[in-house]
């Protein structure tokens, strides 16, 4: 909810949480588990139109959250994780659209995950939570957006987790999208980003604080966590932003010859993987990485990814950077040929960054416009 005048962005916001799936309505999973009930943490920002027809949906990656945008306090240090992106006169315009970002199933930051208590046993699930999938978080936002009586959504958007999501939304539930904005992401998880995600996920299980996921309410395996986002930066960015912002530059007295000394890269590495531990839960990252891996848009249908991307009928907007190799730009362009073979109206934005795969989160303006125009393309089709 927005609290604030258009100078402030969309200014202060208020968390919200619905449950859905309570028993015996539970939410049955890819895997043939079931699971309920669920927490959903989401917030909002704008005012929904009276016949409902201006609602996008922002969806998050790995270790995002619900605040998509604003502050919580005037206390706040930090706005939230894609703030330039959402508020009165932004691409996401606050003052045209009603925008709503959910936490995902699986996480750690208000809606239902490892961490949260097993009704069953009154204690957190840990590793007896069941694996879930990109489609299963995707069937949790459908049932919030039904609890919230949104028929059918304007857009959905999202980069690298949330484009698989976007892309999910529009297989899956082709009639309640009218549109799709997929950035830095792809149809199916590639052995490379499984390979990474495996030895993130190993560093965690062979912390001996681990303890089979049964850490909580004592020292949880901040060592394994910390190794395993570092690994994750390692992908995010490019081997040439890498050089233009460490290069070989090194701290120490005793230079390369001693331990005690670091490359400016292994601290970045460093505080980031601990600063990590204080904000995620390490069994949430076993389970979103593993979603991660299982990812697959053709899952399920005979044709694989053709068959399953025909069934689209959004308007997409795909959006990829030059210099990102974990989900690189081809796995787009054989989307956009699939669609483009099926007749399907589909833009795709070639962004000359060399950044790498996080330039989503921080090199906004090379894109931002092109989101902007496509919107405001939607918004008037639909009016027409």
């Amino acid at each position: 909810m927005n609290h604030s005048p258009p100078s402030e962005g969309v200014g202060l916001v208020t968390p919200q949480k619905v449950v859905v799936c309570e028993p015996p309505d539970e939410l049955y999973l890819q895997s043939g588990r079931i699971l309920g009930p669920i927490d959903v943490a989401f917030e909002t920002y704008g005012t929904l139109a009276p016949d409902r027809s201006n609602a996008v949906l922002v969806c998050h990656a790995l270790s995002g959250d619900a605040h998509a945008a604003g502050l919580h306090s005037p206390d706040d240090r930090k706005r939230g994780w894609w703030d330039p992106m959402i508020g009165p006169g932004r691409p996401l315009d606050t003052d045209r659209y009603f925008v709503l970002c959910a936490n995902v199933l699986g996480s750690c930051k208000g809606t239902t995950g490892p961490s949260s208590t097993n009704p069953r046993t009154g204690r957190p699930f840990a590793m007896d939570f069941p694996v879930i999938t990109v489609r299963d978080m995707v069937k949790v936002q459908a049932l919030l957006l039904d609890r919230l009586g949104i028929e059918r959504l304007l857009c959905v958007i999202g980069g690298s987790m949330g484009g698989m999501q976007a892309l999910e939304w529009a297989v899956r539930y082709p009639d309640r999208v009218r549109s799709a904005v997929p950035i830095s992401t792809t149809g199916a998880s590639s052995p490379l980003s499984i390979g990474f995600n495996k030895i993130g996920r190993r560093a965690i299980m062979s912390d001996p604080n681990w303890r089979g996921g049964r850490y909580y309410g004592q020292e949880p395996p901040r060592d394994g966590l910390a190794v395993a986002r570092m690994i994750g930066h390692m992908t995010f960015l490019s081997e040439a932003s890498m050089r233009r912002k460490f290069d070989r530059r090194i701290s120490g007295r005793e230079g390369i010859y001693a331990f005690t000394a670091q490359y400016d890269v292994e601290r970045y590495l460093h505080y980031n993987g601990y600063s990590f531990t204080d904000r995620f839960d390490a069994n949430s990252y076993l389970y979103i990485t593993k979603a991660l891996d299982a990812f697959d848009l053709g899952d399920g249908f005979s044709g694989g990814m053709q068959e399953a991307l025909a069934q689209v009928k959004a308007r997409l907007l795909f959006v990829t950077f030059a210099a990102d190799w974990l989900y690189p730009p081809s796995d787009t362009d054989r989307m956009e040929e699939h669609l483009r073979s099926a007749g399907r109206d589909v833009q795709h934005v070639r962004v000359d960054s060399d950044y790498g795969h996080d330039a989503f989160l921080v090199e906004y303006p090379l894109y931002a416009h092109h989101v902007t125009s496509f919107l405001q393309e939607v918004a008037r089709s639909t009016a027409a």
